[in-house]
Parts: C-alpha cells; structure tokens; sequence
C-alpha cells in the first residue's frame, strides 16, 4: 500500500498557476501524509538497529578519541584519550573550557586566600601609620624651623615668662661655677693624693735608712715618725675631700642636669606651642571659605592641644626649680662645713679634731676614686 503511494506521488503532475505558484491541489494533503508516514517508519527502523548494536557490543572508553578540530578536522587533530596521562578534569560546558580537579578543596582555598590577605592588610597597615607619623613629623618640623628662624631674625614673636626665664638663666649660671669648684676640688685631691702617697715613700725611706745608719737612727726615726703621721692625717682628710666631690658630683651632674632636661623640654614645648599660635593668626587673616575654614578648626585643634603641654612643662619646670634650690642650699651647707672643718683641722696639726669631724658628717674613710654612692645619693 505504502508503494502504491508513492508511485503514485511520483507520477502525478504539479500544475503551475498564472502566477508560478503550486495550485491548491486536493491530493496533496494526503500524498503529504503518506510521505511523513513513511520517513518515519524509516527512521524509527535505523533507531531500533543502532540501539540494539550499542546494547550488545557497548562503547570502549579506552577507545574514545578527542577530536581538537571543529566538524571534518583532519585526523591529525584526532587525539586517543588512552595516551592522555594526569589528573582529571570536568568540562564545563557553560564556559567550553576542561577545569583540572586538584586535592585543594574550596575550604583550603578560602582559608589561605584570608590568611595572606590578612597578612596583606596588616603591612599595609603598618605602612600607613609610619608614613602617618613621618607626615606629622615632617609638618611640626617644619613649622618649628620657621618659627625659630622667624624669632631669630626679629621677624616672629615668641611667648616669654620673665621671672621663669630669669630663674633658668640663674640655674645656668650656677650650674657654670659649680662646675669649676667641682673642677678645682678633683684636682686638689689629686694633688694632695700625690703628696700623701710621697709621704708614705719618704717615711719608708727614713725608717729603712735608720735601721742602716746606727750613727743618725735617730734623727731618721724622728722623721720617719713624722711622716708617717702626716701620711695618715692626709688620708683622712682625703676621705673628707672625696666626699666633698662626690656630693658636688652628684648634685652638679645629676640633680641639675635633671632640672635642665625638663628645662629643655619646657623651651622644645614653647617653640612648638608659638609656631602653631603663628600658623593660627595667619590663617585667622585669610579667606573664610570652607575649605579655610576647616583648615582653621584644625590649627585651633593643634594649638590647644600644644598650649596645655607647654603650660604643662612649665608648671613642672617652676616645681623642680624650687625644689632644686632648697636642695642645694641644704647639701651645700654640709659639704662646705665639712670642708672647713676638715682643712682648718689638718693643716692646724689636730688629729683629734679631724677624726671627729668625719664622725659628725658621717663620713667614712675609703680609698680615692671608689665607686661608693654619695651622701645625696644615699638620700
């Protein structure tokens, strides 16, 4: 029946109307019909063979061959997947690319992406806060610089404390002679070492020759005696000198340089609260724009922030100046009595008076140049 049909189709004739196009047949509908049945069955016949081929033989993975080129490549672009050695991949077809599958998993990935990440903020962290303070640095430098300059040439005007600057310029003045008493005493002691220590050497000598000489042993033993004597005054008096410079040591080298520290720190302090009083009044005398006006704020924020450090170090510099000078006053009258007392005893011959001038000061024999704290330290 399915032959008769199409032998059927073949033979019959297409008219052609006026216009080229096919008449409006009424067989056509069917022939149509029959064609469609026919390629079907066609078609459904070759599908049941293939299938039952695959079923009963199967693909061999081992055989299955790449091809790299697009729709009839050559077969030199035909690549086996047996020779294919390395790890897996997955192809994703959304992207058309092979993704390798490593042992990482997604966890691994992301805890090493925020470990090195982590480690990237904080440097850069780092970095931002040196290159911060170097900034400022550099600005308040700046700043002081002009203003140093400023007052040096007459052009700039500095804030000045009349009685504390005079109480400074005072210190100063002291702390210069003091030193050269300190200067002048550590060389009186040395002298007056070398004179003990020739003492001794003479007085060896003078017992030694009378003990060798029968015919003047007495007139060596006399001298020896009487250097031996002075031998040990000197030393004695030396432990009095030595605590002498040691206190003056102390108070010259220590307890004012301390004063002068914080002094320093006061003038850095003045000069820095004056630049920025400066930097203040200046932009107080230009425009008022925002932008000037922020800037402004800022200055005004700088200014009293170093407005309370230096009225800070100044309270601070007034205190210790007062202290200071009652310690002096008070360590001085000692050390100065006990130098008195001890050069008027030795030189007037009175060992007694000597020794008990030591004992009244506290002061207690030791070789010259140890290393013992002083009585100011000891305090």
């Amino acid at each position: 029946m399915t032959d008769g049909i199409m032998s059927k189709a073949a033979t019959m004739e297409i008219p052609i109307n006026s216009n080229g196009d096919t008449g409006a047949l009424a067989e056509d509908d069917g022939l149509e019909q029959a064609a469609k049945l026919q390629w079907s069955l066609n078609e459904s016949s070759r599908g049941t063979r293939d299938l039952q081929q695959v079923m009963v033989s199967g693909p061999n993975l081992n055989e299955t061959s790449i091809v790299s080129g697009g729709y009839g490549g050559t077969a030199e672009g035909i690549i086996p997947t047996s020779s294919i050695k390395g790890p897996a991949v997955h192809y994703n077809p959304e992207f058309n690319k092979r993704i390798p599958v490593t042992g990482l998993g997604p966890n691994m990935h992301h805890s090493s992406s925020s470990s090195s990440m982590a480690a990237e903020e904080t440097t850069r962290g780092v970095a931002v806060e040196k290159i911060e303070a170097m900034r400022k640095w550099s600005l308040n430098t700046y700043k002081c610089t002009k203003q140093m300059i400023s007052e040096r040439f007459g052009r700039g005007s500095r804030t000045v404390d009349l009685e504390l600057e005079a109480q400074i310029e005072l210190l100063r003045d002291t702390k210069r002679k003091y030193e050269n008493v300190l200067r002048l005493a550590q060389a009186l002691t040395n002298h007056f070492y070398n004179m003990v220590q020739t003492q001794h050497s003479l007085g060896d000598t003078f017992a030694d020759l009378s003990q060798k000489s029968p015919e003047l042993r007495d007139e060596f033993g006399y001298n020896a005696e009487t250097q031996k004597l002075l031998c040990k005054n000197g030393e004695t008096l030396l432990g009095a000198i030595n605590f002498f410079v040691s206190s003056i040591n102390t108070l010259v080298n220590k307890t004012m340089e301390d004063t002068l520290m914080t002094i320093k720190m006061y003038e850095n302090a003045r000069l820095e609260f004056d630049a920025y009083r400066s930097d203040l009044e200046e932009l107080s005398l230009g425009p008022r724009d925002a932008v000037a006006m922020a800037r402004i704020d800022a200055a005004q924020q700088q200014y009293q922030v170093h407005k309370e450090k230096y009225e800070r170090l100044r309270s601070d510099v007034t205190i210790k100046l007062k202290f200071l000078e009652e310690n002096k006053v008070k360590v001085m009258h000692k050390q100065l009595l006990l130098f008195h007392n001890a050069i008027s005893a030795y030189f007037a011959g009175n060992q007694q008076q000597l020794e008990q001038t030591l004992k009244q000061f506290n002061v207690k024999l030791r070789p010259p140049g140890a290393d013992k704290p002083s009585w100011l330290e000891e305090q």
